[in-house]
Formats: structure tokens, sequence, C-alpha cells
């Protein structure tokens, strides 16, 4: 598979993208969650470029070679999501299909309530719609203590200081102690350190989270995208009961479970969420 890197230049950032595929192929968008970047979705990119489908990854705002404003207040859900439906403006192929994974679905639901008109269908890989996710965080003790670390990430410079410690040993634990045994290699662990050493990237990331106090983002009652949601029954930083209710949101939806996934299961299991993403795109 050939990899193209481009950047786009938004109003407010540039973000950075790999892409592969022909250029007038249908359009599916990746977007990733913390703490990865473009890199978590290379499985993806190259099962569908095969497929002829123009795949394209981006590193969201804050993340690796995008653009990383100082400000907290430049990650909420509500820019985040405009970053999204800008990008797709300036991809010139009208609707695209949308996958996000872990913040990535965070920004993946907000852009199928907000700009509906923008995507052809919606892939949601581990991560509840937010009003479900924002409930459980008040009323689930379970999903607050799986939530630990967004409370500490809200504290000033101690994160970063610790997140950089003895050469991200905190964020390669995040990865490896949460996946099945081998799901990351060293070669991988280190392409991702390569990343995080992006000047300013990692205080960025962090930001992704301090936001959250700031969001106004209003969800509406229903997603009228259809909508297909996988979720890894062995997530450990997310409750599976949150996956239901999260489908039930969508008014045409489909939830799936795989039950030795963990929360990476993109990278566990990549042949099946390929194929049951295919079939999804197939089914019409």
């Amino acid at each position: 598979m050939m990899m193209r890197q481009k950047t786009y230049h938004l109003q407010e950032v540039t973000l950075h993208t790999m892409e592969a595929g022909p250029p007038d192929g249908s359009v599916i968008l990746f977007l990733h969650g913390f703490p990865e970047f473009w890199y978590g979705w290379r499985d993806q990119l190259d099962f569908f470029a095969n497929q002829n489908y123009r795949v394209i990854a981006p590193d969201q705002r804050g993340y690796n070679l995008s653009s990383k404003p100082a400000n907290v207040k430049n990650y909420t859900l509500e820019i985040l999501a405009a970053d999204v439906a800008e990008l797709i403006s300036q991809l010139g192929s009208g609707k695209v299909v949308l996958v996000g994974h872990d913040w990535g679905g965070a920004v993946a639901w907000a852009v199928a309530d907000k700009y509906p008109e923008l995507l052809e269908k919606l892939i949601i890989l581990n991560m509840p719609h937010l009003k479900i996710l924002n409930h459980a965080l008040r009323h689930n003790k379970k999903q607050m203590l799986r939530s630990w670390y967004a409370g500490f990430f809200q504290l000033p410079a101690l994160p970063e200081i610790m997140v950089k410690a003895f050469n991200f040993k905190l964020l390669e634990r995040s990865l490896t102690t949460s996946s099945r045994p081998g799901t990351f290699t060293e070669a991988e662990l280190t392409a991702y350190r390569q990343a995080w050493k992006q000047p300013g990237a990692i205080k960025a990331m962090l930001n992704w989270y301090r936001a959250t106090k700031y969001n106004s983002f209003r969800f509406k009652p229903a997603i009228e995208v259809p909508t297909l949601m996988l979720w890894g029954k062995r997530d450990k930083f997310l409750g599976e009961e949150l996956a239901l209710p999260s489908i039930e949101m969508c008014t045409n939806g489909q939830l799936i479970f795989l039950k030795e996934a963990s929360h990476w299961l993109h990278h566990e299991e990549p042949d099946r969420v390929n194929t049951l993403i295919l079939n999804f795109l197939k089914a019409g």
C-alpha cells in the first residue's frame, strides 16, 4: 500500500494526515483517540485502500504533526467536531464514512449530531454516546472508578511531568496493560513515543480532557446517520453497560460485541473489525 502524507490548512489549525487508496474512491475518515495518532489505524488503512476506498487518517489537533493550540478552550468538543467538518469540506468528495475510536469516537458522535449532512455512515469503536457517558460519570460508581485518570488529568503541570517520566512509561503502560499481551510491539511503541515527543504534544493531548469542563455541546435527541457500533467487552476504561443505551440513541443503529477484545479491538482483531465494517458499508 502506498501511503501519502498531506497537510490540510483549516481556519484555525493545520491537520497532518496519512492517506491511501484511489484519489477518486469513496472516502473513509478515521479518527484516533488518546494517546494514539494516525498510526493506530494502519491496519484499517491498508485493508480499505485495497478495497478501493480513499482512506484518510488525520492526526487530530494537538497530536503528532498537527497544530497544537496552547489554550485549553481550543479543545472543546464543538471545536474538535468543527475541525472534522471543515476537513471533510476540503476533501471534495461529498459525504464520507466516519470511523472513530475512544476520543475520536466522541468527536465522531458530535459530527454525526451537528453535521449529519456530511456523513454517509458512522462507525464507533468503544466510545459511548456522550449523553450516556456523562450520565454514567455522575451516577455509575464503577464508571467513575474506571475514569479516575480523567480527573487526575485536570491538575495543572503534574500530569505532564508524570506522563513524560521514564520515556513515557505511564502512557506505554496504559496501552500494554489494558490490551492483550503482545498487542503493541516494541517497534510500534517506538513510533508512539516519537509522536509523544513532538513539541507541545503531551500538554495538548491532556488538554482534550481539561477542556471537558468548557464543553457547551448540546446533543439532539437522536443520531439520524446509519450507525455501527463495535465494542470490545474487555475494555478496562469503559463499561460494556454503556454500549446498548448508546446505540439506542440512533434511529438506525447496530451494535456488535467482540467478547475477547479490549478497548484496543482494532489492534487486537483487525481482520474481524475490518470485515464487520466492510459488511456494514456494503449493506446499502
